[in-house]
């Protein structure tokens, strides 16, 4: 049976107005700029859906927001953070409200929520200890959701680092992550 309504209902489906008429009538309810009725139940693929509305699939969510995607974050970030592929020729993005990194990435790096990839909770742990340009309580929290999320544990990030050779800011990861996240 088709869907009569999108995944997650935007002010490009109706006005604003009428989208919180419905959340203040009970029949929706608020994912980050978006809303789903609320006999849904809120999943990854709905955050996946909101965060790539309007981008090409070559573009793969990645750091905060693949952490939004997996839950790790209660709020989408400001700016949204994607990847592509070394081989996906993107052209460069023109708005300064979009991050986009081109990078290495393996299948298994990858997960599929629905026919939207996104970095998988392990590889967007690595990206947020490799990257982060503060190094705080928030992000070690983040981080730690993550794992529960993929049920990997620190050894699993270690490992995750030495398998790969010629990984930037192996070393930076791998003290932040040893020095702020419980075994």
């Amino acid at each position: 049976m088709a869907r009569a309504l999108p995944l997650v209902l935007t002010t490009g489906d109706l006005p604003h107005q009428e989208l919180r008429a419905a959340q203040l009538d009970g029949e929706l309810f608020g994912v980050g700029w978006g809303f789903c009725p609320v006999d849904e139940i809120l999943s990854p693929l709905h955050r996946a859906f909101l965060v790539r509305q309007g981008f090409p699939d070559r573009l793969i969510p990645e750091q905060l927001s693949a952490a939004w995607i997996w839950g790790a974050l209660d709020s989408p970030p400001e700016q949204p953070q994607f990847c592509v592929r070394l081989d996906a020729r993107v052209g460069h993005p023109t708005s300064a409200e979009l991050q986009v990194r081109e990078v290495v990435l393996e299948d298994s790096e990858l997960v599929l929520l629905g026919h939207l990839s996104v970095t998988s909770p392990l590889r967007t742990a690595v990206d947020l200890a490799r990257f982060s340009s503060r190094w705080t309580n928030d992000e070690s929290r983040i981080i730690s959701r993550l794992m529960t999320v993929g049920s990997f544990d620190r050894a699993d990030i270690g490992a995750y680092l030495d398998s790969r050779h010629k990984l930037p800011a192996k070393r930076l990861a791998r003290s932040r992550v040893q020095n702020v996240i419980p075994a």
